[in-house]
């Protein structure tokens, strides 16, 4: 076993701080109000209905003690890395390895996925301009992005998210404002709907279960806050304050938006294919609520590309600097990654292009194996997380300025949830390939990083 990094032997961040505190903010809101909510919630209402409400509080409050043991440990110690940083301190290099390989194959898969999706939208507009062209326009933009300075990153991800959460406050405004019966041509249709169409559990509490396993994974997303934290100016009252505001309005934005759907109309009125807000707002008669949601939905999907692109490629950096990556992905530009970020966005155009050759086949099976790779990244947190707060209390306690709630109570019930999540995923038939896939890919990357310990303590 090496020596373990004691949390004051931190070292010196190489990149450049440009991110202010109002980017890590919302970049902390923006990561993870993507397509998944906009879109991908119809799924979860389906075999949920009203009770989607309850998944998504169950979904939310597991998401969040991630993200508060998340905040606890990128606080004390600040790190491009982030998580995996934490984990090779808290476990060992094997963990380190593991989880930041395992993160960044995540980023670059789920990437294509986002391009595909605004590309489809785009190319709806302007039906003259092929799909693939309007992918490899958005990968050209955004990693000149990501190639230039930090400060650009953030500012093109403080819009994004802005709109996204303008989007969002405005839906629940005019939501209420329905529910009431305050619009023009609306009655009041009070509570009706979450009661009346089958009750509140019209599918009972497996239908909530269901709803959970369809909606957890929309929150994947939160911890780019904690790999960034470390080119903002002051990292630790930065990260601080970021997943301080995130924890709650991130609850507030997805379980608000949902309580507005199930109540506005009956659960059954969701159509598979179509957002449940373009629904809703069709139904009030909000004009060209479609088209309205549509750019929300390509704004998002935009958001969450440039966001997955800056995630990968400081997770590869940092991987580099500690020497399980190759020395070569450390060129430092202008306090930009340069090599990091190409890297990624090479492998993302691969994955772009399986995607739109093989969308059922390749790319499909590439999906799945990191379809619950988040589940076993947040896994590796919470382990770390019991591990570093109590050397910390020891070694560093003044170090502690954002404290994990309960400690350590609420990281072992973490725990627990993410161990009844994998077992709901074995019985459930449409989660099944995706958790075999993951926990096969997530085998492989164990397989090497044992093998590159073994050869280490040989040599």
């Amino acid at each position: 076993m090496h020596d373990h990094v004691t949390p004051a032997e931190a070292p010196d961040e190489p990149l450049a701080g440009g991110l202010k505190q109002r980017h890590l903010t919302m970049l902390g809101l923006g990561g993870v109000i993507g397509a998944g909510l906009f879109v991908g919630s119809g799924a979860g209402i389906a075999v949920a209905g009203p009770g989607i409400v309850l998944s998504y509080l169950i979904a939310g409050a597991l998401a969040m003690s991630v993200m508060r043991m998340l905040g606890e440990m990128s606080a004390a110690m600040p790190a491009s890395g982030a998580f995996s940083v934490h984990a090779e301190r808290a476990l060992g290099r094997w963990a380190g390895f593991s989880v930041g390989w395992l993160y960044w194959f995540l980023l670059v898969v789920v990437l294509a996925v986002e391009a595909t999706g605004a590309a489809q939208i785009a190319h709806g507009w302007v039906p003259g301009v092929p799909q693939w062209a309007w992918v490899l326009l958005f990968m050209v933009v955004f990693t000149a992005t990501n190639l230039a300075a930090v400060k650009n990153f953030g500012e093109f991800e403080f819009w994004f998210a802005t709109l996204k959460v303008v989007a969002i406050v405005a839906f629940l405004v005019l939501g209420a404002l329905a529910v009431c019966g305050l619009l023009p041509d609306t009655d009041p249709v009070g509570l009706t709907h979450l009661t009346g169409d089958g009750g509140f559990l019209p599918r009972g509490w497996q239908g909530v279960v269901s709803g959970v396993l369809a909606v957890v994974f929309a929150f994947g997303g939160l911890e780019v806050v904690t790999i960034a934290a470390a080119e903002s100016e002051d990292p630790v009252r930065s990260v601080a304050r970021a997943v301080r505001s995130a924890v709650f309005r991130i609850l507030f934005f997805y379980v608000g938006s949902m309580l507005v759907i199930v109540t506005v109309l009956p659960w059954t009125a969701q159509q598979a294919g179509i957002s449940p807000y373009v629904t809703v707002l069709d139904s009030i008669g909000i004009p060209s609520a479609g088209q309205i949601m549509n750019i929300v939905v390509f704004v998002a999907l935009l958001s969450a590309l440039n966001a997955n692109l800056y995630g990968s490629s400081r997770m590869v950096f940092s991987l580099a600097e500690r020497g399980e990556a190759p020395r070569a992905l450390l060129a430092v530009d202008g306090g930009v990654p340069r090599r990091a970020v190409l890297a990624s966005v090479a492998f993302g155009f691969v994955s772009v292009l399986l995607n739109l050759e093989w969308p059922d086949t390749v790319f499909l099976y590439m999906l799945n194996s990191v379809g619950a790779v988040l589940l076993f990244v947040w896994a590796l947190i919470a382990a770390s997380q019991l591990r570093l707060r109590r050397r910390l209390e020891a070694e560093a306690p003044e170090r502690l300025v954002l404290k994990m709630w309960a400690f350590p109570y609420l990281t072992w019930a973490a725990l627990a949830a993410m161990a009844v999540v994998f077992g709901l995923m074995l019985t459930d038939d449409t989660a099944r390939p995706q958790l075999l896939w993951s926990t096969g890919a997530t085998a492989v990357v164990l397989a090497v990083a044992g093998v590159r310990e073994l050869r280490a303590r040989r040599g």
